[in-house]
């Protein structure tokens, strides 16, 4: 069996928890490639970091769990600093400071960066990392491209979904308000802006993945253990979706058999289960430092918060 590589592009973050007074590291596309890693995938990112204490803090994070950010940059500028608190085990987002570099003055892809890509077997990005630029670059590739365009409506108006759909195989989408029936319409929707599967996650709900011609569900599993809170239990599911279902041969124009597809969701619910027995996406955390004055950020609007 050849070996999965993962390539994420995308945001990382500083995740405060003030009312636990600790900070992880963390972002969409920084979670999915240390989970791949965690899963025996081969995982790379490649992104901007700010050349502050948290941008380093992240990245040293990202490489202790044996993740590649070789070919990232530095630049001048801030982290992303999003302040959080845990009510019930769910997040609640407090405030955030406008996005840090990695909106401001994102990654801008390469001639050199896409023969790299072009060596992974996905590459993965996110609604969060300003990267639709840099979309069609990667269809010279033969690498597989999969999108989590989160839970905002904003990020699948007609007008942002003709954006990313013609260039992605896999869509992502957290869908945990809508009933059953508005679940298939939206799927069917997403697919037909070009994504040849699309999987909505429905919180306790489980998950259902549309390949265009049929749905497929997965029961959410049972936490094994002790829960802590929520945060990365969604990238988690995609990681370990994207990573078992590339084990069972999928590949560019190669559709992905049924029953294929059903482990894959069901060995992803197990492994975002585990995570909601640990504090932050994937631990790395420390004490918020004393000198930083905890509610000072900006208030987070509808569709900022990653």
């Amino acid at each position: 069996m050849s070996t999965v590589r993962v390539l994420d592009l995308g945001d990382n973050i500083v995740d405060r928890f003030v009312d636990r007074g600790v900070e992880y590291p963390g972002g969409s596309a920084v979670n999915v490639a240390v989970f791949a890693r965690q899963l025996g995938a081969e995982a790379a990112y490649l992104e901007v970091f700010g050349d502050d204490e948290q941008g380093r803090f992240v990245r040293g994070a990202i490489e202790d769990c044996g993740v590649d950010t070789s070919r990232s940059s530095v630049r001048p500028g801030p982290s992303r600093v999003t302040e959080i608190e845990t009510v019930d085990g769910e997040r609640r987002f407090l405030g955030w400071n406008q996005g840090g570099v990695t909106l401001s003055d994102p990654v801008r892809l390469s001639e050199e960066d896409v023969r790299y890509a072009s060596g992974f077997s996905i590459i993965h990005s996110s609604a969060y990392s300003g990267i639709i630029p840099e979309l069609p670059k990667l269809a010279a590739t033969r690498t597989l491209r999969s999108y989590d365009f989160s839970s905002e409506p904003e990020y699948r108006t007609a007008e942002y979904l003709d954006a990313v759909g013609p260039w992605v195989d896999l869509a992502l989408v957290s869908l945990g308000d809508l009933s059953r029936t508005d679940t298939w319409a939206e799927l069917r929707r997403i697919a037909s802006h070009g994504p040849s599967l699309v999987l909505g996650t429905l919180g306790e709900g489980g998950a259902v993945l549309f390949d265009g011609d049929a749905y497929y569900y997965s029961d959410a599993a049972p936490v094994p253990g002790p829960f802590v809170d929520t945060m990365g239990c969604g990238d988690a599911y995609v990681s370990a979706f994207v990573v078992e279902l590339l084990r069972s041969g999928w590949r560019r124009n190669a559709r992905a058999a049924g029953a294929a597809l059903h482990r894959s969701m069901r060995r992803a619910a197990q492994f975002a289960a585990r995570r909601c027995t640990v504090e932050g996406a994937f631990g790395h955390g420390r004490a918020v430092d004393g000198a930083v004055r905890v509610g000072s950020l900006p208030p987070v609007a509808a569709g900022d918060a990653g």
